[in-house]
C-alpha cells in the first residue's frame, strides 16, 4: 500500500514502480524501484518474465514483470509505502474482479481554432469505454492498472494449466 503522504495515489494498493530514468530499460527501472520500495537486495529477484505492456488512456506506458523474491522480510521504505501485505494467489484463481466502465472521450482543447482549420462547424469525435477492474480482499481494495496486472496474471496461468 502506496504511503498515504505521497502526492499521487496516496494509500492505494499496487505494485512496486516508477518512473524509467534516462538511460535505464524498462526491466532496470523495475528491479531498482522494487529494491528501493521493498529495501530489498537485487540478488533476492529473480525475474520470471516480461508481461503484457499496458497503455493507459491517460498516456501513460507500464512495463511490468513477473518476479520471485526470495527471502523477503516483508520490509519497506517508508516514505513511500504504508504498509506490505501478501493476497493467497488461490483467491484471484477463485474471485473474478468485479468490472465498472469509466468513458473516455477525445475533447478539442480549442475546438473553435480546430473546426475552423477543419472547415467544419463541428466534429463527432470518438468516445470509448475503458474497463476498470477492482477486487475486494477482506478490508482492501485492489484495483485499476494492479487488478489489471493480477487478472492478466491469472489468465496466463489459467491458459498455461
Amino acid at each position: 500500500m502506496r504511503s498515504k503522504k505521497l502526492n499521487r495515489q496516496p494509500g492505494e494498493i499496487c505494485f512496486p514502480g516508477g518512473y524509467i530514468e534516462d538511460g535505464e530499460t524498462p526491466l532496470e527501472a523495475a528491479l531498482r524501484e522494487t529494491t528501493e520500495e521493498l529495501l530489498i537486495p537485487r540478488e533476492s529477484i529473480s525475474v520470471t518474465a516480461p508481461l503484457d505492456v499496458l497503455i493507459s488512456p491517460f498516456c501513460s506506458v507500464i512495463y511490468p514483470f513477473l518476479a520471485d523474491l526470495t527471502g523477503y522480510r516483508y520490509t519497506f521504505h517508508e516514505a513511500e509505502v504504508q504498509e506490505v501485505f501478501t493476497v493467497p494467489f488461490d483467491f484471484f484463481l477463485h474471485n473474478e474482479p468485479t468490472v465498472f466502465y469509466n468513458q473516455v472521450a477525445v475533447t478539442p482543447e480549442d475546438p473553435a481554432a480546430q473546426y475552423e482549420f477543419l472547415g467544419v462547424e463541428s466534429y463527432p469525435w470518438g468516445k470509448s469505454r475503458y474497463s476498470v477492474l477492482y477486487y475486494r480482499y477482506h478490508n482492501r481494495l485492489i484495483w485499476g492498472m494492479t487488478a489489471r496486472f493480477t487478472n492478466n496474471i491469472v489468465k496466463l496461468y489459467r491458459e498455461m494449466a
